[in-house]
Parts: C-alpha cells; structure tokens; sequence
C-alpha cells in the first residue's frame, strides 16, 4: 500500500487527487497539509507537514509556490519522496529543488498531462525539420484564479522548441511597447486568462504561405491529477535521490 501525503489537499486540484487515490486499492492518502486545515476526507489536515507524526511514502505537492521551502525542509529530513504539481517557481526555488533530489528523489513536471508530454516531442520534431524557417508563437489560456503568467507548461513547450532550433530564441512575452518587425529568432508568448478554462495550449509555427498549429485541450482538472498519481507511483518504486520528470513515467509504462 502506498502512503501518500497531499500537499495542498483542501484545493480544487487537492480534492480531485484525493477523489482519484479513493478509488484505488493500492495506495492511500494518510495526511493532507494545507493552510484551510478543515478535514474535508477522511485523512487529518495539518497546516505544517512537521506537525504530521505517521509517514508517508510520497508526497504530491498542488499547493503554492510559496510552501516550497517548508516542503522540501521536512522532505529532506524525512527523507520523504516529493512530486511537485505546483507551478510560478523563481529561479532561486528551482536551484533549491534540484539541490534537494541530491538527497531524495524530486518528481517536478510544469504539467502532469500525458498529452501534453506528447505535444512536446511532437514540437521537438516539427522544430527540428522546420528550422528557422518559421515564426514561433505560443498562446496559453486558463481560468481567472491562475496566479502565474505565463504558465509553467507554455514555458515548457517553449522550452521544447527552442531545444531543437538552429538557433537560441529570445522568449518574447509582451510587445505593446515595442515599435519594430518581429525579429526572426524569438519565441513569442502569449497570455488569455478568463472565466474556469482549465487549459488551453497552442502553439503556431507561422511560415511563408503556410501555418501549422499543433494544440492540446484539458476538458477537466483529472487529467492532471492521474498524471501525479502516476508519478507518485512512480517514486514509489524509484527511491533513488535525483531529478525526475514526466518522460520517466512514460517510459517506464
């Protein structure tokens, strides 16, 4: 039985998890942390991971850039495995991440969708026989409660981009100030946030004569949440210490 403990239980991605890990027979929530710390399941609810004295095999984090610190704190002393949903980290909370999995196994994906993780090696191909040949522009649309822009998967399918172009693109993210021809070797990006749209991807290589669009659709918060439960189980059986991403779930499956 896999033990996991919930990182931001009491949010709406928090109650789609625990929905998710209720129906399966193999794993378990044990301790759910989060700053609303009304037991909404049958697990306790604790404000401060510290305060929780059982353990846990895992832990899912879908709570806020701001818990990072604590998290990794009792991760590292408990030497607890951590998946890491939560996205907006700075640079700083990054480096702390990747000097955390020198001590325990780090799980971080900018997003937990499958298809998503296809889309970028989808990108990965189309910039490859494309090259420089083609404009790159990214769009990005969530709900209006989304705190981060752009979101941390828009960057990630930049990122995926920009690794196979000829070139290292400049990310272009605002450009109402800016009185000049679009330079060639930028990747612009682009921001929507309105009403409850729970994720909408796009991204457009615009050519002479010719566009291609290739573009994912998240129909509900649960195709994230499978995602972080198939990571956890993941971790569950690779205690080693180290960084890992979405790309080992799909290639251990």
């Amino acid at each position: 039985m896999l033990k996991i403990g919930l990182c931001g239980c009491n949010g709406r991605m928090g109650k789609v998890i625990t929905d998710i890990v209720s129906k399966k027979e193999n794993m378990k929530i044990v301790a759910g942390f989060d700053a609303y710390t009304e037991k909404l399941s049958d697990y306790p609810v604790y404000a401060d991971p510290h305060e929780f004295t059982g353990a846990c095999d895992v832990i899912i984090d879908f709570s806020n850039a701001n818990s990072l610190e604590m998290l990794l704190d009792y991760c590292k002393k408990t030497k607890t495995p951590v998946v890491i949903c939560t996205t907006g980290h700075s640079k700083e909370q990054l480096a702390e991440m990747r000097a955390a999995s020198a001590e325990i196994p780090v799980f971080r994906s900018g997003n937990m969708s499958i298809g998503i993780n296809l889309m970028m090696d989808l990108l990965r191909k189309a910039a490859s026989v494309l090259g420089d040949g083609y404009d790159v522009e990214i769009t990005e649309k969530h709900h209006n409660q989304k705190l981060d822009a752009p979101s941390g998967t828009a960057l990630m399918l930049a990122d995926a981009v920009n690794e196979a172009l000829p070139y290292d693109a400049e990310y272009v993210y605002d450009r109402h100030e800016r009185r000049m021809k679009r330079p060639e070797h930028e990747i612009g990006i682009h921001t929507v946030r309105g009403g409850t749209i729970v994720g909408e991807h796009e991204v457009l290589f615009a050519g002479r004569d010719e566009l291609i669009e290739i573009r994912h659709v998240a129909l509900s918060r649960e195709v994230f949440a499978v995602g972080a439960v198939d990571a956890a189980a993941f971790l569950g059986a690779h205690t080693q210490p180290g960084m890992y991403d979405m790309s080992d779930v799909i290639a251990a499956k």
